[in-house]
């Protein structure tokens, strides 16, 4: 019997304005084992409902965000589901945005243009940290 079966997934929700973006995040994020989408959302508001009545491992947070901003995003995930790890990946990477992210209790922060592969290589390793400790 394979016991990779019984190992859950890590369960990522997308939180991203641009359709061309989350659609292109969805592609890479579908084709890391082990990990699975549970869900995307285009604004704050209604990401924050979703994050709090899911059962969230990870979500992947643009700072620009139709009707509200990430970073308040962040902040409430942190206060509210600080289980939830929290990556920032936006276009917006000068220090003052870092620094706001870290701030508001972002595990990590990637440049969309700069760092885009390198988020999705941190999900990758984060879905094969959970399997390890999983493993038998």
């Amino acid at each position: 019997m394979d016991t990779e079966t019984h190992i859950p997934p890590l369960k990522v929700f997308v939180v991203e304005d641009a359709t061309s973006v989350r659609r292109n995040l969805a592609l890479l994020l579908d084709a890391i084992a082990g990990v699975e989408r549970v869900g995307e959302a285009e604004d704050s508001l209604s990401a924050l409902a979703s994050l709090l009545a899911r059962d969230v491992d990870v979500a992947l947070v643009d700072l620009r965000l139709a009707g509200g901003s990430g970073i308040g995003l962040i902040s409430a995930l942190s206060k509210q589901r600080p289980e939830i790890v929290t990556i920032a990946l936006t276009n917006h990477a000068g220090t003052a945005f870092r620094a706001a992210c870290k701030a508001a209790g972002a595990h990590y922060f990637f440049d969309k243009t700069a760092e885009f592969n390198i988020a999705c290589d941190t999900i990758a390793q984060l879905a094969a940290m959970r399997a390890q400790r999983a493993a038998p």
